[in-house]
């Protein structure tokens, strides 16, 4: 009798599994349908596209449309495709990136392991630049890159959003260091090391897994940024989502739809590796800290 339940049992769990899987596998394969589209039409002559099917595989399959959206596309009045653009994201996230969670380290180190009078308030007012909405600070936010004489460049970017994401980053590094011993701070204060050495050889290396998760987060935040670019930038600075925008809008009357999905393509790859290639330590990172002992 025990062993027919016990039967029953597995066979249930087995249905259970097989139902959950397959709801899960027609939701994948819902998102993953205009990823689908843009790869497929991506590798089609534009009269394919505009015969309909957009659904079904290339019947002559090509890259051309990818090299004309790298380098002969036309992008506002002029024709130089996507490539310097895509060069002037990897100058703003490079920098913006490193410098923010550096800098976000540095403050979580401060904000936990040497408190002072109003160290909370600080905190706070910092935190609470994160909820501040992206339009509010575009006008002081231009006037402040115009004084600077840094309007209309990539460094200026770079500031924009080293401005917005630290922020963002010290709350991530707060509330890791939160949970780093103490003593092992005061022990290395007994010892004689300073305010940097102790941040050096002992808060950094222990970081890696926080580090990570800002990294991830500012990166994509940052490349996927359009708002900032439309705003700062000017012909000669814009970022790859706003060049994607204008590649889009260049078309007189004719709309290259395999140009712009292979564009689409290129400004989405970025991110998409780094979630691949670093993903799985995001989670990891996430979780880093939060539970102490």
């Amino acid at each position: 009798m025990a062993l027919a339940s016990s039967d029953t049992a597995v066979r249930t769990g087995g249905v259970s599994r097989f139902i959950i899987y397959t709801v899960l596998l027609v939701f994948c394969l819902y998102y993953l349908l205009p990823l689908y589209v843009m790869v497929v039409n991506s590798l089609k002559p534009l009269d394919e596209i505009r015969g309909g099917g957009m659904l079904s595989l290339p019947q002559t399959w090509t890259i051309a449309p990818w090299g004309s959206a790298w380098s002969t596309a036309q992008i506002g009045v002029e024709a130089t495709g996507l490539r310097p653009y895509f060069v002037n994201s990897l100058l703003m996230v490079v920098p913006a990136v490193a410098i923010s969670t550096l800098l976000g380290a540095l403050n979580g180190y401060v904000l936990t392991k040497w408190r002072f009078r109003g160290d909370t308030i600080i905190f706070g007012l910092m935190l609470f630049g994160c909820f501040i909405p992206f339009q509010m600070v575009l006008i002081p936010m231009a006037r402040m890159l115009g004084l600077m004489g840094l309007a209309g460049t990539v460094p200026g970017l770079i500031f924009v959003h080293l401005v917005y994401g630290i922020g963002f980053s010290t709350l991530y590094f707060r509330n890791y260091y939160a949970q780093f011993p103490n003593e092992l701070v005061r022990a290395a204060m007994i010892d004689g090391a300073g305010f940097f050495r102790i941040f050096q050889r002992i808060m950094l290396p222990s970081s890696g897994p926080i580090a990570v998760v800002c990294i991830i987060w500012q990166f994509t935040n940052i490349w996927n940024d359009f708002l900032f670019g439309a705003s700062f930038a000017d012909s000669d600075s814009q970022p790859m989502t706003v060049a994607l925008n204008n590649l889009v809008s260049a078309s007189h009357g004719v709309k290259e739809y395999n140009v712009h999905f292979a564009g689409a393509i290129m400004a989405a790859l970025p991110t998409l590796l780094v979630y691949i290639v670093a993903g799985r330590f995001f989670v990891r990172g996430l979780m880093a800290g939060s539970v102490k002992g």
